[in-house]
């Protein structure tokens, strides 16, 4: 009995010690979108170019810490048929569509080098060492024999990515490929870090996934609070996914348009809480079942501030229950807005009164007042022309920039 009370001893304090600790890993997303519905007929997923038949797809994603060992995840979500990868390929990015060739890594997924996924389903690839930068970029290359359906899809990537006939997963370069601004079938690039390591996702839409920023060159919100980070912990403590789908809504899927994704409350889980390392999410949702109901349409198309709040919160409790703490950012200003029916003073007091909610209540674990960092001071429900884009609702480089240094990185302890 002696004997085993005094390894029981040697083994808790080994357990505290600070070597021990530092020793112990897990899994940490460093890069991963949110996948939307197919398009609803094959021929608009052709014209997309979202229809691949012995191609190379080689996607480029921008990591934000780095590690020693990574892994992959593909998702054929919202498909209706298998999708077969009989190649994959990871690497450091060169230039354009070119990669490293001495960091090319082949993928095997439990180790095998092809993988079919079946429909709705995602799978991991094995791990393989690799030197994955922080704040750097990674080429994924996928090879698609076979007529294939794109899904898993993100299609507002506001990154470039290149398609090429052929296996060229393991090639240094691409000839004449042609290029697609949308993320398939990939949605998640993982890294092994230490276990004091954790995630936040930026859980949002359009105004999180980073509509109208410019083409290639991370300047979305959770890019610049990335790189404030990366800054204060040097790649090593926080990281920042990008869980934005353009158009999605708090309450309800987006029926005119499914590259608007299901609703918040439907994809919370899979996008959010369901993420390797995951502990703080930043919630900006709201704006757009505002703004998508018709004035003249019917009742239960049109949300009150109250219904909004109510599926905010149902979020948070979501998250609490797994430990998992919420920063909640203010609705942002739409005055002028060029949409239609989007803006009316109805639609306004019902943001400010959304707003009053998030900073008042207590629900959230903190506050990220995007509201205050973009308006206008001098015309508040509008934003500030030197943050908008021009159609009064996005905000360009600028007010992404001012939207990224809004949120308190005391936040994340």
């Amino acid at each position: 009995m002696k004997t085993r009370t005094a390894i029981t001893l040697l083994l808790a304090l080994a357990a505290s010690s600070p070597a021990f600790a530092a020793s112990r890993t897990h899994w940490v997303a460093t890069w991963g979108p949110s996948p939307s519905p197919q398009l609803p007929d094959q021929a608009q997923m052709r014209t997309a170019g979202l229809v691949f038949e012995n191609q190379t797809l080689r996607e480029i994603v921008h990591t934000t810490i780095g590690g020693g060992m990574v892994r992959v995840r593909l998702s054929n979500a919202f498909a209706s048929d298998d999708a077969e990868i009989a190649a994959a390929h990871i690497a450091q990015r060169g230039n354009g569509a070119d990669i490293v060739a001495a960091s090319d890594r082949p993928l095997t997924f439990s180790g095998r080098p092809a993988v079919t996924i079946p429909p709705g389903a995602v799978v991991l690839s094995d791990p393989v060492k690799l030197e994955v930068p922080a704040s750097g970029d990674l080429a994924i290359s996928l090879y698609l024999p076979k007529p294939t359906t794109g899904a898993g899809i993100h299609y507002s990537a506001q990154q470039t990515s290149y398609v090429a006939k052929g296996d060229l997963t393991g090639a240094a370069s691409l000839p004449g490929p042609a290029t697609l601004t949308s993320w398939v079938f990939l949605t998640g690039v993982d890294v092994l870090a230490p276990e004091s390591t954790a995630v936040a996702v930026a859980f949002g839409d359009s105004i999180t996934d980073g509509a109208y920023a410019t083409l290639d060159a991370n300047h979305r919100w959770p890019d610049f609070l990335a790189a404030r980070l990366l800054a204060r912990h040097g790649g090593k403590k926080v990281a920042v996914i990008d869980a934005g789908i353009g158009g999605n809504r708090v309450l309800r899927d987006a029926r005119s348009n499914v590259q608007y994704g299901v609703s918040a409350l439907a994809r919370f889980e899979r996008d959010a809480l369901a993420q390797p390392g995951v502990r703080w999410v930043l919630l900006l949702e709201g704006i757009n079942d505002l703004g998508h109901y018709d004035p003249a349409g019917p009742d239960s198309e049109k949300p009150g501030a109250e219904d909004v709040i109510a599926g905010l919160k149902q979020m948070v409790e979501r998250a609490h229950e797994l430990g998992i703490k919420v920063v909640g950012g203010t609705l942002t200003p739409f005055e002028g807005t060029a949409f239609g029916h989007y803006f009316t003073p109805e639609k306004e007091a019902k943001r400010k009164a959304i707003n009053e909610w998030i900073r008042t209540s207590g629900a959230f674990d903190g506050v990220a007042d995007f509201d205050k960092a973009v308006r206008d001071p001098d015309h508040p429900d509008r934003m500030l022309a030197a943050y908008d884009s021009g159609d009064h609702l996005h905000p360009k480089d600028a007010g992404y920039k001012a939207m990224g240094e809004a949120v308190d990185l005391a936040l994340f302890k």
